[in-house]
């Protein structure tokens, strides 16, 4: 008999788990908690009930919903079939979620109560859709002109647990769609094996100093279920037996809450998040909860300033790197031999830097003759990468996906600096970047350095069209306290004097605003920005 061939799929990472960790516990708000053992039963419920229902091989299974355990369930139910899961983003606006579904192909959905208003007002339009599968928190009925339609705990408890197959580790898991900066959204597709792959490489990163993960550890991921597979947390959780904690629809007050009462000490989020949570008129009150959280921010560059703000709470945050094509991590601001040597406050500049590759990533910055740029932390080039879990294509768009993968690599549209120790330090998005008289300024740098203002809120640079230098640049800011103009001119002189910043970079406007436009994702959207220009 020939031996048996390992299938780097997601039925293969729960054995060991329920073996060794069949007690932890997966927490949903104060509403809901299991144990792994009855998470899986669960699961195995769930996965027979979609199949007993006609969902097959290949099947696209959408998914509309905060993060909850009944996400959580299809994470792996879905995937576990051989179905594939559609993770919608729920805050596109209605047309985009058609689009998206439609693009797709999805022939079964999993929607919260809550959005199925929304879907109801184009009923029509989802005639493509095979089965409606909806629940609510407190297992009501849903009346709903959605059919053919049913109930998600009903279809759970009338059916047995599931032999999942062995699948192939190239069986295709999920698909979603990336937030779109210019034109439509575009799909990306993941295995089980990038997906498995992703979170034993992550699984291995987060042990390392200044992380410093253990089994103590409670993690809450404020990524959305919807938004690269919340970075992969709530795969990692399954490989090292962490209790995992979701926090439902996010709001700010009732994450302090959970922070509290669930002693959560490792969460992965982008700097919005971050800065919503600790401008809080109630985080005082949670002080002492706070001090230890380790915080990995991605998504957008740590402003300095919002990394020395958590730091008075006793808050670690860390950089992080990736991207929807790439699953997404990339890079974590580990630290090196060399780095652990350092000075504390040497230390703190590349705790919160783009970082170094965690396991199996090969990463490169490269110039425009695709040659690698020099490790100065000065001459600027693409970063351009590969790894065993990034998309290989842009679904159903051969073209793009040429542009994504030329000359094989995966080219991120990300513009970054290596320094001497080799650590990534992205300077821009292309499509962001500002190139005044064909020469790039820095944005995030300049960010970075005025996020250092305590009076000063979140920071954005765009680039405003001018007829002789092409572009120049114009500093959008909100404040926690009053401050002119004059002061955020005299803080970034003090760096033109040291050589660090460059004159001719300054921007040529600060303009003060309540609030940034955010993207679907959270982060800022500089497309909106440049529309007051």
């Amino acid at each position: 008999m020939a031996a048996y061939k390992y299938q780097m799929n997601i039925r293969n990472i729960l054995p060991a788990t329920l073996r060794n960790f069949p007690d932890q516990e997966i927490v949903y708000q104060d509403q809901k908690r299991f144990t792994f053992k009855e998470f899986y039963d669960r699961v195995g419920r769930i996965g027979n009930a979609l199949v007993n229902l006609g969902v097959k091989p290949g099947d696209k299974v959408a998914v509309l919903d905060w993060d909850t355990n009944h996400y959580m369930e299809s994470y792996y139910a879905v995937p576990m079939i051989g179905a594939v899961l559609h993770t919608v983003n729920i805050r596109y606006p209605p047309e985009l979620i058609f689009y998206t579904m439609q693009h797709a192909e999805d022939k079964y959905v999993i929607i919260r109560d809550e959005f199925v208003p929304i879907i109801e007002k184009a009923a029509q339009l989802f005639d493509f859709i095979k089965g409606w599968i909806i629940y609510s928190d407190k297992n009501e009925e849903v009346k709903t002109i959605l059919t053919p339609n049913y109930n998600y705990e009903d279809l759970l408890s009338s059916s047995e647990p599931i032999d999942f197959p062995d699948l192939d580790e190239n069986t295709q898991a999920t698909i979603f769609y990336t937030s779109g900066t210019t034109g439509l959204p575009k799909g990306v597709t993941f295995s089980h094996r990038n997906l498995v792959l992703h979170a034993t490489a992550l699984a291995m990163a987060v042990h390392k100093e200044p992380l410093y993960v253990t089994d103590k550890d409670v993690f809450m991921s404020l990524v959305p279920m919807f938004h690269v597979h919340s970075w992969g947390l709530p795969y990692v959780t399954m490989i090292t037996g962490n209790k995992y904690v979701l926090p439902g629809r996010y709001d700010v007050k009732k994450i302090l809450e959970l922070i509290k009462n669930e002693h959560v000490s490792l969460s992965l989020m982008v700097p919005s998040i971050l800065y919503m949570i600790l401008t809080h008129p109630d985080v005082e009150n949670y002080g002492k909860y706070l001090e230890g959280w380790k915080v990995v921010i991605g998504g957008a560059a740590l402003p300095k300033g919002l990394a020395k703000m958590a730091e008075k709470y006793g808050i670690n945050t860390i950089g992080g790197y990736g991207l929807s094509e790439t699953c997404p991590v990339l890079t974590i601001a580990l630290f090196t031999d060399k780095i652990k040597k350092m000075r504390d406050e040497e230390r703190f500049e590349y705790k919160i830097s783009t970082g170094i590759p965690i396991p199996f990533v090969n990463i490169r910055v490269v110039d425009s003759l695709d040659k690698d740029v020099p490790w100065d932390n000065n001459t600027i080039g693409e970063i351009v990468v590969r790894a065993p879990w990034l998309t290989g294509e842009y679904y159903k768009d051969p073209e793009k996906t040429e542009q994504l993968w030329k000359n094989g690599w995966l080219h991120t549209g990300d513009l970054a600096v290596v320094d001497s120790l080799g650590y990534i330090h992205i300077v821009d998005r292309e499509k962001d970047a500002v190139k005044s008289g064909g020469e790039f300024i820095p944005s995030l740098l300049l960010e970075n350095i005025v996020s250092e203002i305590p009076e000063v809120g979140e920071v954005a640079l765009v680039g405003k069209p001018d007829p002789k230098w092409g572009e120049r640049p114009i500093l959008f800011v909100t404040t926690k306290k009053p401050i002119t103009k004059e002061k955020i001119y005299e803080h970034l002189n003090r760096y033109i004097e040291t050589g660090r910043v460059q004159k001719w970079w300054l921007p040529d406007d600060v303009i003060f605003i309540d609030s940034m436009p955010k993207t679907s994702t959270g982060k800022i959207d500089k497309k909106e920005l440049r529309k007051n220009l």
